[in-house]
C-alpha cells in the first residue's frame, strides 16, 4: 500500500501558502492504491479530504483527518465523430497544462479557459468558466470512485447537475465521490466565442487578423495575468466570490440608488448577474490591507496572502467583505473558496 504521512504541512499544498497541518497524509497515483487507501480508511475512519491543485481551498485550522492528494495523470483522445473529439483526461492533471495541451491539439472549445488554475478532478465539481464559457458546456461524463464501497461509476451531463459554479458533488454528493476522470468533447470545427469580456480588445491590441484556437488562448493568458497574482508569488485561490444573481426587480431598483452598477441578464431576464469585483470595490475594499491578508488591488475578487497570514485571517477579511457589502447593497456574497 502506498505510504501514509502523519503530521504534514499542508503548505505546499494550496496556493494560498497557508500552513496548516493534516494529520495522516497521501499521495495517490493509481487507482489501485486508492481503493487499498478507502480501504484502510474504513477500518480507522478518519475524516477525508480529498486534494488536487489546492487552489480552491482555505485552511483555518490543522486538518484532523487524512488528506488525499489525488495525482491521477494521463491524457488521452478516446473517440472522435464528424463533429467532435472526445479527450479523456485523469483527475490530477493540470487544467491549464491540459487546455495547452488541447489548443496544440486543435481541439476547440476550451481556449477561454486557459490559465484558470488547479486540476481536472475540481473542473466539474465546480463547473469552473471564464470568459463567457463553462465545464458544462463541453462536459460528456466523468468516472468517480464511490467512497463508501470503492465501486466506480459514471455520471453523463445532466447526472452532475451543473448551475453557476455548482454541481451535485457540492451539494447532494458531496463526500460520497472522488473523481477519477473526465471526458470532454471539443470540437473540430471552431465556433469562438470572443463576445465576453476585453478578448476581443486584446486580439485587436495583438493585431490579430484572422481567429484561431491559439490567438484566443494567447488573449485569454494575457488578460489574466495582467489582472490576477500569480499564486507562486502571492498566495490565492483566485476568485474568492461568486458573481451574485439577484431578481431582475431587484437590479433595477438598485440601477436607480447606483446609475453605474453592471449587470448581465441571466436565466431568460429574469435575474442579474452583478460582478462581485464592482460591490467590493465600491465598498471600499479593492487594495486593502491588514498584515499580511489583503484584497488584490488589480482584481478586488481575488483575496491574497502577502507572506505570513493565516487562513484565519483570510476568512475573517472576507467575513468583513461580505457584511460591508450587505448592508451597502442588501446582497449576499457567497464564498466560492472551500473552507476547512
Amino acid at each position: 500500500m502506498t505510504q501514509i504521512l502523519d503530521n504534514i504541512s499542508l503548505q505546499p499544498f494550496n496556493s494560498f501558502g497557508i500552513h496548516a497541518l493534516a494529520k495522516h497524509f497521501c499521495k495517490v497515483t493509481s487507482l489501485n492504491e486508492m481503493q487499498e487507501l478507502l480501504e484502510w480508511n474504513k477500518t480507522n475512519n478518519h475524516p477525508l479530504l480529498v486534494l488536487g491543485g489546492g487552489s480552491n481551498v482555505l485552511f483555518t485550522k490543522d486538518y484532523d483527518g487524512l488528506v488525499l492528494q489525488n495525482a491521477l495523470k494521463g491524457i488521452e483522445l478516446v473517440n472522435e465523430d464528424n463533429e467532435y473529439y472526445f479527450v479523456k483526461a485523469m483527475a490530477g492533471e493540470n487544467w491549464h497544462q491540459f487546455v495547452s495541451h488541447c489548443v496544440q491539439q486543435q481541439y476547440q472549445g476550451i481556449e477561454n479557459m486557459s490559465l484558470i488554475p488547479g486540476n481536472i478532478g475540481a473542473s466539474p465539481m465546480q463547473n469552473i468558466g471564464a470568459y463567457g464559457v463553462e465545464i458544462k458546456d463541453v462536459f460528456e461524463s466523468l468516472e468517480a470512485i464511490q467512497i463508501s464501497d470503492g465501486s466506480i461509476v459514471s455520471f453523463d451531463n445532466k447526472a452532475c447537475g451543473f448551475g453557476y459554479r455548482e454541481s451535485v458533488f457540492k451539494h447532494q454528493l458531496r463526500n460520497q465521490f472522488i473523481i477519477l476522470s473526465v471526458v470532454v468533447r471539443l470540437r473540430k470545427t471552431p465556433i469562438f466565442n470572443i463576445s465576453y469580456g476585453n478578448i476581443e480588445q486584446e486580439l485587436m491590441n495583438m493585431n490579430v487578423k484572422q481567429l484561431t484556437i491559439q490567438s484566443i488562448a494567447d488573449a485569454v493568458i494575457r488578460i489574466r495575468q495582467r489582472k490576477l497574482p500569480d499564486p507562486t508569488k502571492i498566495g490565492n485561490a483566485g476568485s474568492f466570490f461568486k458573481n451574485p444573481i439577484i431578481p431582475t426587480v431587484l437590479y433595477d431598483e438598485l440601477k436607480k440608488a447606483y446609475a453605474s452598477i453592471p449587470g448581465f441578464a441571466v436565466q431568460n431576464g429574469s435575474h442579474t448577474k452583478v460582478p462581485a469585483a464592482w460591490l467590493i470595490e465600491q465598498t471600499g475594499w479593492k487594495g486593502f490591507r491588514a498584515g499580511d491578508a489583503g484584497c488584490y488591488p488589480l482584481q478586488p475578487l481575488v483575496l491574497v496572502n502577502y507572506g505570513h497570514a493565516t487562513g484565519l485571517e483570510i476568512f475573517n477579511l472576507s467575513t468583513q467583505i461580505i457584511e460591508k457589502v450587505k448592508i451597502e447593497f442588501g446582497i449576499e456574497l457567497e464564498r466560492e473558496v472551500n473552507i476547512y
